[in-house]
């Protein structure tokens, strides 16, 4: 079982944020920059639940193809038994292309979670933590910058992996802590 999802856009920026005030105690106005630009980076993520391993790739843009390329990676990545892929109902992960190459290759089964309950999704979890790992404070130059940032950190995170659990573990008992209190 592999919970899968994308991450993006990621954007490389060359330059350090603006300072928010100037000296003479002026904010500083900058001019909105709403385009994503040309070198928009998307993340590919796949978290293997059993064994808490992910795979990631990049992508220039968020398509079939790309979905397709990944759920390659998955198929080889895991070369025995059944993959069931839990992921959101993208217009991606269910068109026409997708669904023939799934015939192609019938290992793989899609199960879509339910629109607005992304919460179910592992691998928005494991998001954060790539992105603290890999993303956060960090200064790209080009997408080939934020795909070594990408495949340094998935090796990284794959070097302790635990199983995933959905879930908080059960609080340790506080008996002897009531005990005392009351004895006292």
């Amino acid at each position: 079982m592999v919970a899968a999802d994308e991450l993006g856009p990621v954007l490389p920026r060359t330059f350090e944020p603006a300072p928010g005030w100037s000296a003479d105690s002026r904010r500083i106005k900058a001019a909105l920059e709403y385009s994503r630009g040309p070198e928009k980076t998307w993340v590919y993520g796949g978290l293997r639940i059993a064994d808490g391993h992910a795979f990631t790739m990049c992508s220039s843009s968020r398509n079939s193809a790309g979905w397709q390329r990944f759920l390659a990676l998955l198929e080889q990545a895991n070369p025995a038994g059944t993959i069931a892929v839990i992921t959101d109902n993208l217009s991606s992960h269910n068109s026409v292309s997708t669904r023939q190459w799934l015939t192609e290759h019938p290992r793989i089964q899609q199960v879509f979670i339910p629109k607005g309950a992304c919460w179910l999704n592992l691998q928005e979890a494991w998001w954060r933590i790539f992105r603290r790992q890999a993303l956060a404070g960090q200064t790209f130059a080009d997408p080939g910058e934020i795909d070594y940032a990408t495949t340094v950190a998935t090796a990284q995170l794959n070097a302790r992996a635990r199983p995933w659990i959905w879930g908080r573990p059960a609080p340790e008992p506080r008996r002897r802590r009531h005990r005392f209190i009351y004895l006292l």
